[in-house]
């Protein structure tokens, strides 16, 4: 595979366009690597928080690929991926990767499943509360969709029909919202989601989900779905895809407002994300 010429001295070449085109591209290779090497049954290889929080050999082998691309491509740069974890740099950027966004409705041989690659700049540990992303993209081989975004030059969706630029509306009223969401897999913490699920659907026009979160925050960017919230997730799961909404034009916090990431994120065009905070809350 041929990437763009992305490489960098410490501390140098972190052009955002750049970046998102090295994203791209080795988002591809392993959306590819991914889809086409499916076998007819996938086996769960390990489990990890919960015997239902499952790893394929695909997760490993797709990570091991976006590791070797990129570290051939910006070999100064860190990595944090969700199957090997952290590597630090000296380039003060790290690339956050989920290899299979979806694990398990791969596993089912279900279709919503992505590849996620973002580069953040970041002391350190990448850290969402402190982070910058700078660009990423999330490839979804079954649909042949490609989303991406470089800081402060928006966002696209790249499909058989060619790139177009995405650009969030204000959202609707709430009891007209069409809301995505995610559980976790803790059985605690699905039981309270479940709590909110059942207090928040009557005051909303219906609820969807997917199972992968790079792909939910697409869709708010998209206007697939008007807002997109959960609780519990890990920096590799939102990381390309919170940049991707907010460049459309989203608002993306955690439920009280500030940074997203683990203790909630809430992504919705700028009318509806207060009103949809005040809403979880209330929940």
């Amino acid at each position: 595979m041929t990437v763009p010429d992305a490489r960098q001295a410490p501390g140098a070449d972190a052009d955002p366009g750049r970046l998102r085109a090295l994203a791209v591209e080795v988002a591809t290779a392993a959306g590819a690597l991914v889809h086409d090497g499916r076998p007819d049954r996938v086996e769960v290889a390990a489990t990890k928080s919960s015997p239902t929080d499952v790893v394929t050999a695909m997760d490993t082998a797709s990570e091991q690929l976006v590791r070797r691309l990129l570290r051939a491509a910006r070999p100064q740069d860190g990595f944090l991926g969700e199957e090997e974890g952290h590597e630090p740099g000296t380039s003060g950027l790290t690339w956050v990767v989920d290899p299979i966004d979806g694990t398990v409705n791969y596993l089912y041989g279900l279709r919503s499943y992505a590849v996620s690659v973002a580069v953040v700049r970041s002391q350190g540990r990448p850290d969402p509360a402190t982070w910058t992303v700078l660009a990423g993209a999330v490839v979804d081989p079954s649909a042949g969709e490609t989303w991406s975004a470089a800081r402060g030059a928006g966002a696209t969706l790249t499909d058989a029909r060619g790139s177009r630029p995405l650009r969030v509306g204000p959202g609707p009223d709430l009891g007209q919202a069409l809301l995505a969401t995610g559980f976790g897999y803790d059985a605690g913490r699905r039981a309270e989601q479940a709590a909110v699920v059942a207090r928040l659907l009557p005051r909303v026009r219906d609820l969807r989900r997917i199972g992968t979160a790079s792909l939910d925050l697409c869709s708010v960017a998209a206007g697939r779905v008007d807002a997109y919230y959960e609780r519990g997730l890990n920096p590799w799961d939102f990381a390309a895809g919170w940049l991707v909404a907010h460049e459309a034009g989203a608002v993306v916090t955690d439920f009280a407002g500030g940074p997203a990431g683990g203790h909630g994120l809430v992504a919705a065009g700028p009318d509806l994300q207060p009103v949809l905070r005040e809403a979880l809350d209330l929940g």
